[in-house]
């Protein structure tokens, strides 16, 4: 197998445990101390309603459902996950798959916050940065540490990758 390819395929790999990471931690904040998680079926909810064109809502959680959005959403979720994943290990290179450091993967979870920020939450409804929400403040620091997990997940398992292939 060419070094492209491991690279791929380790990334996809990586993208689906940091997106498990996510969603753990998440989980985590839910129990102890009762943050709301994300909704994933909204996601897919906005996606469902781009083939009708309609790409902004004036309130996403008041649009009528659609069939599958909630499916459709969570494979989205992993697949945005993964593609993150991918960009990142092409950014920094298939050095750090070998030798993965974790304030890259870190300041790279952060900067994924964009993503929520510029496109999601404005095309939801939600404002700029979650502007429009009842405490906006409470929605960027949720998203900045669920991102931050994302890139701790990044570096755990490039890590764990690196471990099982030793084995």
């Amino acid at each position: 197998m060419n070094n492209l390819t491991l690279s791929l395929i380790s990334a996809v790999l990586i993208g689906l445990g940091a997106t498990l990471t996510f969603d753990l931690w998440a989980l985590f904040l839910k129990h102890v101390f009762k943050i709301a998680l994300s909704n994933f079926c909204l996601v897919g909810r906005w996606l469902r309603y781009m083939p009708e064109g309609i790409f902004r809502h004036s309130n996403i959680a008041s649009a009528p459902p659609k069939s599958a959005e909630c499916t459709i959403g969570w494979i989205a979720h992993y697949m945005t996950g993964i593609t993150f994943a991918i960009a990142f290990v092409a950014f920094v290179g298939g050095n750090w798959l070998q030798y993965p450091t974790l304030i890259p993967a870190m300041i790279f979870g952060v900067v994924t916050i964009s993503a929520p920020f510029f496109i999601m939450q404005p095309s939801f409804g939600l404002g700029f940065a979650a502007s429009k929400t009842s405490n906006p403040t409470q929605a960027r620091l949720r998203s900045l540490i669920n991102h931050t997990a994302f890139g701790i997940g990044l570096y755990i398992f490039a890590l764990l990758g690196n471990w099982l292939l030793r084995i």
